[in-house]
């Protein structure tokens, strides 16, 4: 029989934030997979854990993959762990999931610490809905394409940053989105835990003086269903009432079904329309 494999939360920060499933199954498993040996095998020595480990990380994860998968075949049980955390949110673990089900190999998770989930649930921001962009793309267009994504982005957002691009990001998120309040969570789990609910002018001048040090989560804002609608709105009164009409036509909706679709945007009576197409047509 084929083995299965095992994707292993482990902390984010606090050793204590471990799973006794996590601890069993990474004593039980034939393998360990890390993404960095040497920071892991710290985790592996502090709970005693014998079990080898090999490296699988971003400059390996296609061709370790699949010999991954073939130790799977042979009937070998693999725990994945990440640096931190879930393994597949934000890590390489994702493609190595994917092959096993192209394989036909069993997947299972065990939940635990993902510092996305941590920071939202800290904000003090709405959590029924967010739109998780771990981190920005650093390739110029990739990364304003992005950016033009989440402009009207009604969830909240979360994003990871590292602290020596701290700073840009923020302006650039701050120029692409206006002003909005956010959470910035620093080194979560940890001793020096911070969260500081905020907006994005406060927190830039905040790091005119203050280098910001750890690692962090922005927790931002989406915008409001009412700030979308005041926009679109507006967007139509900056439009004459002959170009609006001709939107619909243009679609092949009738003039009597657009005049009725125009007063609905622009928040007037179908007579208001129908009056000023007569003033303009006199």
């Amino acid at each position: 029989m084929a083995g299965k494999l095992y994707l292993c939360a482990t902390p984010i920060g606090n050793l204590e934030d471990i799973t006794y499933r996590v601890l069993r199954t990474l004593k039980e498993v034939d393998l360990i997979a890390a993404e960095d040996t040497r920071n892991s095998i710290k985790l592996l020595n502090h709970f005693d854990i014998k079990t080898p480990m090999t490296s699988y990380h971003e400059f390996n994860k296609i061709e370790k993959a699949y010999q991954l998968v073939d130790k799977l075949c042979e009937g070998q049980n693999i725990a994945l762990i990440t640096d931190a955390g879930t393994p597949g949110i934000s890590d390489p673990g994702e493609d190595l999931v994917r092959i096993c089900y192209e394989e036909g190999i069993e997947v299972t998770s065990l939940p635990g610490p993902a510092a996305c989930v941590t920071a939202l649930t800290m904000s003090g921001l709405p959590t029924r809905r967010f739109a998780f962009e771990a981190f920005l793309p650093r390739e110029k267009k990739e990364r304003a394409a992005v950016l033009a994504g989440l402009v009207n982005e009604t969830r909240t957002i979360v994003l990871y940053e590292a602290p020596h691009h701290l700073v840009k990001t923020l302006e650039e998120l701050y120029e692409v989105l206006g002003e909005r309040r956010l959470t910035v969570c620093r080194e979560l789990t940890k001793h020096y835990e911070e969260k500081t609910l905020t907006t994005f002018s406060e927190i830039l001048n905040y790091y005119k003086d203050n280098e910001p040090r750890g690692e962090y989560v922005l927790v931002i804002e989406g915008k409001t269903f009412e700030e979308l609608k005041k926009e679109e709105q507006q967007a139509w009164e900056n439009m004459s009432i002959e170009d609006h009409m001709q939107v619909y036509e243009d679609q092949g909706i009738d003039r009597k079904e657009a005049m009725k679709l125009v007063a609905k945007d622009r928040g007037i009576s179908k007579r208001d329309v129908y009056q000023a197409l007569l003033l303009r047509e006199d």
